[in-house]
């Protein structure tokens, strides 16, 4: 039986792991080729470690295992030329672009030396690299296309902009999925008469490298010298109106493939979070 996304192809960026791997798998599962692209080096004022070439190269291993077509490059998000290319390459192998997640997004939180430009970095990542990836995927795009996107619950909250324990970085963070809330609504709009669909999800703490590192932990339990993951897990857990510390990867996979699919031909503009209530809970923020 042909999957959903027969036929189609899908411009993922980030996905060399994480949500972005995921998001490739669970596309290529139901039978979308792949242009995968990561930046597969270091930002300097990112304190976890980034993606490696090594880890793009297993999501293109993965996605071929499934029987998929893949175009896997290193391109860095703010760089607009390296996207065009990228995205390009892809089309040039695999003769269409259907669907857009843009999915690449840093936190460079402060670790006891904040600095302005860590809110620059944060922006130019999370907020000029969606554009990025929209802008140059655009010429590319025929009717019925959808682009989904990666927001966050940081960005939901009323009246917030970031943990200070953060710093600019994670202030940058929080600003840009806040950003990215009305871009959607306006892209919608703009597009809705070529049918094109732009929404976006919004994940509360997801199982990945970014909620992973020991910058994080310390946000979350800073009584604690060198707090482990089993230290965090009870305070990521409070966060959560659900009982459950965070998502993982195929919980915000599926609400893409949803969104990529014609299972939402009508469904443009929305903000769906996949957050297990804590909005509900922090409507302002944690407290």
């Amino acid at each position: 039986m042909a999957g959903r996304l027969e036929g189609k192809v899908a411009f993922i960026t980030g996905a060399a792991r994480g949500q972005g791997r995921s998001h490739a798998l669970r596309l290529a599962q139901e039978g979308a080729d792949i242009i995968a692209i990561d930046i597969c080096r270091q930002i300097e004022s990112n304190p976890y470690p980034l993606s490696s070439p090594e880890d793009l190269a297993e999501t293109e291993r993965a996605v071929k295992e499934l029987g998929r077509n893949v175009v896997a490059r290193q391109a860095d998000v703010r760089e607009r030329d390296e996207l065009r290319e990228a995205v390009e390459a892809g089309v040039a192998d695999l003769g269409r672009v259907d669907i857009v997640v843009a999915n690449a997004g840093i936190l460079p939180m402060a670790m006891g030396n904040p600095d302005p430009m860590d809110f620059v970095d944060a922006v130019d990542v999370d907020l000029i690299g969606v554009m990025n990836a929209v802008a140059v995927s655009m010429p590319h795009l025929p009717d019925g296309a959808s682009i989904v996107i990666t927001g966050s619950t940081a960005g939901m909250m009323e009246g917030t902009t970031g943990n200070p324990t953060m710093g600019p970085g994670g202030a940058g963070y929080s600003w840009s999925k806040r950003i990215l809330v009305s871009y959607v609504e306006q892209m919608a709009l703009h597009l809705a008469p070529r049918f094109i669909r732009v929404n976006a999800i919004h994940p509360t703490n997801c199982n990945t490298h970014l909620i992973h590192n020991d910058g994080l932990y310390s946000v979350f339990r800073p009584d604690l010298e060198h707090p482990t993951r089993e230290d965090v897990e009870p305070a990521f857990t409070y966060f959560q109106a659900m009982p459950i510390p965070y998502v993982e990867p195929i919980d915000i996979s599926n609400a893409v493939l949803f969104f990529a699919s014609d299972d939402s031909r009508y469904v443009t503009g929305q903000q769906l979070r996949v957050d297990a209530g804590s909005l509900l809970k922090w409507p302002n923020g944690p407290q």
